[in-house]
């Protein structure tokens, strides 16, 4: 029996999956000054892998899809460190 047929039972169960950018710092000056059209820089650079997290543990890194007009991840690689 494969892992996945193992787990068939609970495939029902909701788990949150996050998509993170980014994270930066920034003082409580800085975040009442953002108004629309205000950018935040960050240190990734454009086509930089972003992280996936599933249940709060980095999980996988991806990349950006636009298809049509939905924005998507495609998966990468998969985090093997535990």
């Amino acid at each position: 029996m494969t892992p996945q047929e193992e787990i068939a039972h609970i495939g029902d169960v909701l788990i949150d999956v996050e998509v993170q950018l980014d994270q930066r710092w920034m003082k409580l000056s800085e975040v009442l000054s953002l108004k629309e059209g205000s950018i935040i820089e960050m240190t990734r650079s454009a086509g930089e892998n972003i992280d996936i997290f599933v249940g709060s543990k980095l999980a996988a890194f991806g990349e950006i899809v636009i298809i049509e007009s939905i924005m998507g991840v495609r998966i990468t690689d998969f985090n093997t460190e535990r």
